[in-house]
């Protein structure tokens, strides 16, 4: 009997998410919020991707989700912020990474992901292999790369913070499909063969390891580098190479931005507009670029402040995100803040003993590391509040959660559903596909023993090694206070947020 009902609720759900994609572009995010709509049965933690259950409509209803409000978002914006958009994408900051000659001589047969590309163009392929995508509102020019008159690919801020996200271009969402490392590694190849001259990522990689993972990066370390060889007032000076330890790190959500007072996992540096110019510190840039640049990045700053949290495109149960509500208010709250009319955010930093979490980042950073910038132009000379030895790592706020795997701030946990079940987490995890898994809300993944032997290093990048110093997907245990259906009920109210 149980399994008929089963079966008759899962035709009644392909149906309604058929007419919800039949009936777009109408106002996904009030479909999925009504008041008294009730339209989804109770989830299941241990349920399979509905990505999988349901087919493409999952899929199609989140990027049509996505892309109408990277639109919307787009258009409620200043005159100022969308300057901000255009200095980053369109003014180039750094030196060249390389160009369009050089890419287009890269072996299609290096490029081995877990899906295949969407595209029959050469270029569009490589671009989706390395994790680079097309601006949303034009189709010709890349977000994370400014491409000069001379067709020079010259990397962004959207490198990190920009990209696909289940299919939607959304600049400002973290970038999980960035292959910086295996860009970096074929394009110093074919500079080497055809003897063009290396810039300073072809050099500086060999030093600073780039990321061990796809859509991760070792970013706090190229800050460190940078930073030791200047001043207080950004000039160059020579000193002896710094002690670094390299890890991984998943980049936040733009969208958290604006609740923010302080950035980072550790949330140690004050934000401000000249703190986001911190990694524009390569040799060609002397202090007075940073001067003559400071007023675009006023704008650059309003444009990330605008970055808005997009809203879950399907029906919730509204009983049971009720109760999420008391449970989350209870448990989570005092650290992670609270949401609806009366919202808040404490930005409470966790100590590193009680948050349990990967400790590298937080040790990756020295007192003497953080002072230094504390002390520097980007701080004001010591005017911001830098915090030379945080207790851990500052509890993020939760707008648009649902849409900002992977979890933990080294990206190790594939979904929601495996940070509220601690004895789920896989030891080892890859991305099968860009689709939305809406049963455990983030990634489709595969989940693995151990990373599969033979493989190249760009294939190995694929799968997720939590058992690799600084990727740990431990920790963040409070959930264990729960019962399975309470943190089904938490599930539910943390898709509204």
């Amino acid at each position: 009997m149980m399994r008929c009902i089963d079966r008759s609720l899962k035709n009644i759900h392909r149906f309604a998410l058929k007419l919800i994609v039949a009936i777009l572009p109408l106002s996904i995010p009030e479909l999925a919020t009504a008041d008294g709509e009730n339209l989804t049965p109770q989830s299941d933690l241990n349920a399979e991707s509905v990505s999988t259950s349901f087919g493409a409509s999952t899929a199609e209803i989140v990027r049509k989700s996505l892309d109408s409000h990277v639109t919307t978002m787009f258009e409620s914006m200043s005159k100022e912020a969308k300057q901000g958009y255009r200095y980053l994408t369109e003014r180039p900051y750094l030196p060249p990474d390389f160009n369009e000659t050089v890419l287009k001589q890269i072996s299609e047969t290096e490029l081995k992901r877990p899906w295949p590309s969407s595209s029959n163009d050469q270029l569009n392929r490589l671009w989706e292999a390395f994790g680079i995508s097309h601006r949303p509102e034009t189709m010709g020019a890349p977000l994370q790369y400014v491409v000069t008159p001379q067709g020079d690919y010259v990397m962004n801020c959207f490198a990190c913070h920009g990209g696909n996200s289940f299919g939607a271009i959304f600049p400002g969402a973290p970038n999980t499909t960035y292959a910086l490392a295996s860009l970096t590694e074929s394009v110093r190849r074919i500079k080497l063969q055809e003897k063009i001259p290396l810039t300073h990522m072809d050099v500086g990689s060999i030093v600073v390891p780039l990321g061990a993972n796809i859509g991760t990066t070792n970013a706090v370390n190229f800050g460190v580098a940078l930073m030791n060889h200047r001043d207080k007032d950004l000039n160059v000076v020579t000193r002896i190479p710094p002690s670094m330890l390299h890890h991984d790190l998943d980049a936040p959500p733009w969208w958290h931005y604006a609740k923010k007072q302080h950035l980072y996992a550790d949330g140690f540096a004050e934000k401000g507009h000249r703190g986001l110019m911190q990694f524009m510190l390569v040799r060609q840039n002397g202090p007075e670029k940073f001067r003559e640049w400071e007023e675009a990045f006023r704008d650059v700053e309003q444009f990330i402040s605008s970055i808005k949290p997009p809203k879950f495109p399907f029906p919730i149960d509204q009983a049971l995100a009720a109760q999420g509500n008391i449970l989350f208010d209870k448990h989570c709250a005092s650290c992670h803040g609270t949401y609806g009319p009366k919202a808040s955010y404490p930005e409470v930093n966790v100590a590193i003993d009680d948050i349990g979490t990967d400790r590298l980042r937080w040790e990756a950073l020295t007192p003497k590391n953080r002072q230094g910038y504390g002390d520097s132009w980007f701080a004001h000379y010591g005017s911001d509040d830098t915090i030379r030895q945080p207790a851990g790592y500052t509890a993020p706020p939760l707008d648009g959660i649902w849409a900002s795997a992977p979890y933990l701030h080294n990206g190790s946990v594939p979904t929601l559903k495996h940070l509220l079940k601690i004895e789920e987490r896989p030891a080892v995890w890859r991305r099968t596909t860009q689709d939305f898994n809406l049963a455990g809300i983030g990634f489709v993944v595969e989940e693995l023993e151990q990373v599969p032997s033979g493989l190249t290093p760009v294939e190995e990048r694929w799968y997720f090694n939590t058992r690799i110093r600084g990727k740990s997907a431990m920790g963040h245990d409070y959930p264990d206070e729960l019962s399975n259906q309470e943190k089904l009920e938490v599930l539910e109210f943390l898709k509204s947020l």
